[in-house]
């Protein structure tokens, strides 16, 4: 059968970095987790595809590898912003008052609970048990950029700012 030459197909470029990162772990089913993190890295999610091409690439059940997925809090399932904004809600930050800020910056970007990304795929906004920061507490993470002594209008502030930021570019 002929090789086609020319364009990769979608396919091929879609796993293009997949097969980078493989290489890269020399295809060896006990680096699944580093060639997780270095997948979520590339896409900013694990889609459901890549990691059904991972099982087969690593001659894994595909089972084994979802489950490592959803197992670690830190692999996202789901398409996440370029900026991703964690709130902490441990005891701290809530005593403190997180709450009244992860509504503020709900309010602003119009998400909830459930729609966690803003449509433009530009913000991210979830909570998180403890950040580990509880001397600035309430405390946020903008990617990893720490904020303490957090406010509501300072943390749409920050919003703003890189809503700027993003229209200049």
């Amino acid at each position: 059968m002929p090789v086609a030459v020319g364009k990769p197909t979608f396919a091929v470029r879609r796993f293009e970095g997949v097969c980078r990162i493989l290489e890269e772990h020399g295809y060896q089913p006990s680096r699944l987790i580093p060639i997780l993190q270095a997948v979520q890295e590339e896409y900013r999610y694990l889609p459901t595809e890549v990691l059904t091409y991972v099982a087969t690439a690593l001659n894994l059940p595909p089972a084994r590898v979802f489950g490592v997925a959803s197992f670690y809090a830190h692999f996202a399932l789901a398409p996440k912003g370029k900026y991703v904004i964690r709130l902490c809600d441990g005891t701290a930050c809530h005593v403190k008052r997180s709450i009244p800020i992860l509504d503020a910056l709900r309010s602003r970007l119009g998400l909830s609970e459930q729609q966690k990304t803003t449509p433009d795929m530009l913000f991210t906004v979830e909570t998180v048990s403890c950040l580990g920061a509880c001397g600035l507490a309430p405390v946020l993470v903008i990617n990893d950029e720490v904020h303490g002594q957090m406010t509501p209008e300072r943390a749409v502030a920050l919003v703003d700012a890189i809503i700027t930021k993003e229209a200049q570019q």
